[in-house]
């Protein structure tokens, strides 16, 4: 199961080179496997792993509720931006994006990774689903819910892999 997957993942890196956002989302519910699958490929090609959630919780703890809304994509921009400059690497992992979609953040999680992802290549997790074309996370009525469509982005879904 995982070689298979972290040999489509580094395909969907080297093709992701050539894309205008150089993104890849690995899609799958909590527990697909996700986690040891970005582990295992910046074991393999050295790039940051950057926990999310508590990498731009860290850096929003001071800030209030208003701040956090206004600074939290400029914030986990500068997060990627210096994990790349210290490895060295213009390849990022995201994992453990659910901070993203705060609806108090009032963030477009796939637009901000699509931002991200103009000046290196990143490679995020999703914690939900790929269905008719859409990425979906949480459920309909949720207040986090969304329904972003695929578009050109490299999608690696982990859902049968649960």
């Amino acid at each position: 199961m995982l070689p298979s997957l972290k040999d489509e993942v580094l395909q969907a890196i080297e093709t992701a080179q050539a894309l205008y956002h150089r993104l890849v989302v690995l899609v799958g519910p909590a527990g697909s496997g996700k986690t040891p699958l970005l582990k295992e490929v910046s074991k393999l090609v050295g790039a940051p792993l950057i926990n999310v959630n508590q990498a731009l919780s860290q850096q929003m703890l001071n800030l209030t509720q208003r701040q956090r809304a206004l600074r939290a994509a400029k914030l986990l921009d500068q997060i990627v931006k210096d994990a790349a400059a210290n490895a060295g690497q213009d390849l990022v992992l995201l994992d453990n994006t659910e901070l993203l979609f705060d609806v108090q953040l009032r963030l477009d999680p796939l637009r901000l990774l699509q931002q991200l992802s103009r000046n290196r290549t990143i490679v995020a997790s999703w914690n939900g689903n790929v269905s008719e074309g859409y990425l979906i996370y949480a459920e309909p009525g949720h207040p986090e819910y969304r329904r972003e469509p695929v578009g050109d982005t490299l999608i690696i879904s982990l859902s049968a892999a649960s």
